[in-house]
């Protein structure tokens, strides 16, 4: 009989529907060689935030099929590690909506009517009606950032209570946002109208420290912010010396850059702040729903059937999977590319299956080039799982089609996706069986591996604009690791694509963007 390894507490009924197919063991608080010492014997772990599963664990795991996270994160998980292993991972990027969603609007009536400090000042015999005079949300401008299935819930209530309601989300179709009764814009807007903001967004290299000094410089002294989403979004210093010096009326949050919160200004201040230990998740109702949605993944696994919430491998058939891999990584590679090169809100994706892959299952391509475009904007909540469903919440018009005819290549893939930004196109082969080359990118030949990090131009065939453009990046200390330039006729429009070694410094496409002959300069970051 299978053996499944709970280490952090989970409701009863988890347990009970593990037991129906497997031996359960239940040990809690144990350290790093603890569980690097047992997990040998285990072919799945449940866990939730307290449990750390690093590579260490993971490699010591020769019978592991499966960790399961019961709640939405899986920061506590080393996925790569996972992946590389075989190892699903999956959560329940569910199961705790409308917790998360009701704390949220808690936290913002319990800021506006000062709650928790009069009830302290009450319980130490106080009787002052004057220290807690509060505002009222009704007809308040209230500014989501972020309308996933939080940030949807959460604009359901706040609609409710008569609050007008703005919304940035990138990758949220028009359409969406009106059937939440939501106006979209343009984060800047929001910033300048709203009364209230509330972050519903994950925590990713563009979202770090998005709500920062210059950010909070650009609100009303009457707003009020509140996040329940992820610790780093908000500059906790700045936002700090903004409540301190009343420049922004109040805060409460629910999670911080580091937990447990330690030594913070955010501690020093008074009613102008709640703060709670991230408590998002703990009601009675969500800690059933995940322990129910993660142990039934489980079940299915040790069966032999997918899993619904996999954040690392898609519940495929595993000679499909196998067959497919090469093509897969392409498809996330080039829809990663384009939706960058795209820019903001994505309307729709053409996908065009070419060659001997034309003739296979497309499905598991589609998505997988579904979870490149959304991953940079999405990271952990996206997978092979939901991206279907993500992209059709965000109005994204998915066109397929196939062509069994192929010139240069076997089979390859082309996408092109039309964004708020513009529209463009990139087309992607296999050399041999896994090395991925770009052909095309917005119809100029070009062949290329795709690098870590990448400029694209557009510009005229002239002489000497290669030379400025490597000058330009020399003065910014960017050193070139490859340069290729595709065009269609001499003298005419050109693409130039450059591999780097590091990240493009702040202001350099526009710098590129003011050399003589130059069109356009876009930058692409692909996942490691």
């Amino acid at each position: 009989m299978p053996k499944v390894l709970v280490s952090d507490p989970i409701d009863q009924v988890g347990i009970d529907i593990l037991s129906q197919v497997a031996q359960v063991d239940i040990q809690t608080s144990l350290s790093a060689e603890e569980l690097v010492q047992i997990i040998p014997d285990y072919d799945a772990l449940m866990i939730r935030s307290g449990t750390r599963v690093t590579k260490d664990v993971i490699e010591a795991g020769k019978l592991l099929k499966i960790i399961g996270r019961a709640g939405v994160g899986v920061d506590n998980v080393d996925v790569p590690a996972a992946t590389r292993r075989g190892i699903l991972v999956v959560n329940s990027p569910e199961g705790n909506t409308v917790a998360a969603a009701e704390h949220a609007v808690a936290m913002m009536l319990a800021l506006s009517r000062h709650i928790p400090d009069a009830n302290q000042s009450i319980k130490s015999g106080k009787w002052d009606r004057k220290s807690f005079t509060g505002v009222e949300v009704y007809k308040k401008t209230l500014g989501i950032m972020g309308l996933g299935k939080i940030g949807a819930h959460v604009a359901t209530i706040a609609r409710s209570m008569g609050m007008r309601l703005l919304a940035y989300d990138p990758f949220l179709s028009n359409e969406r946002a009106e059937q939440l009764g939501c106006q979209l814009v343009e984060l800047d807007f929001l910033f300048r109208e709203s009364e209230y903001i509330t972050l519903h967004l994950p925590k990713t290299q563009e979202t770090y420290h998005l709500i920062n000094a210059e950010a909070l410089a650009k609100m009303k002294p009457t707003v009020r912010i509140i996040n329940c989403a992820r610790g780093g979004i908000i500059d906790e210093a700045a936002l700090a010396e903004a409540l301190a010096q009343g420049r922004i009326a109040g805060a409460a949050l629910d999670v911080y850059e580091e937990e447990p919160l330690g030594e913070s200004a955010l501690r020093s201040l008074g009613t102008e702040i709640v703060l709670t230990p991230h408590l998002g998740a703990s009601t009675e109702e969500a800690q059933v729903n995940v322990a129910i949605d993660v142990a039934e993944q489980i079940r299915d696994v040790l069966l032999g059937l997918p899993a619904r919430s996999a954040v690392n491998i898609p519940g495929l058939r595993p000679d499909l999977m196998e067959k497919l891999r090469p093509y897969l990584r392409l498809a996330e590679t080039l829809g990663s590319m384009v939706s960058q090169l795209a820019g903001g809100r994505i309307e729709s994706l053409d996908i065009r299956l070419q060659g001997e892959l034309a003739s296979n299952d497309s499905q598991p391509v589609v998505v997988a080039a579904l979870k490149g475009l959304l991953s940079s904007a999405l990271q952990e909540r996206v997978n092979y799982v939901n991206a279907s469903i993500e992209a059709k919440e965000r109005g994204i018009r998915v066109i397929e089609t196939r062509d069994a005819a192929s010139k240069d290549y076997t089979g390859s893939l082309h996408l092109s996706a039309k964004g708020s930004l513009g529209e463009h196109s990139v087309t992607g082969a296999l050399l041999g069986d896994s090395e991925i080359r770009i052909t095309d990118l917005d119809e100029f030949p070009v062949n290329v591996p795709p690098s870590r990090y990448m400029l694209f131009t557009l510009h005229r065939d002239m002489p000497g604009i290669i030379g400025k453009i490597g000058s330009l990046l020399g003065s910014f200390n960017v050193n070139i690791a490859s340069m290729q330039v595709g065009r269609k006729i001499v003298r005419g429009d050109a693409v130039m694509v450059l591999s780097v070694d590091d990240p493009l410094p702040d202001g350099i496409v526009a710098e590129i963007t003011k050399v003589p002959g130059i069109r356009d300069a876009y930058t692409v970051t692909l996942p490691e």
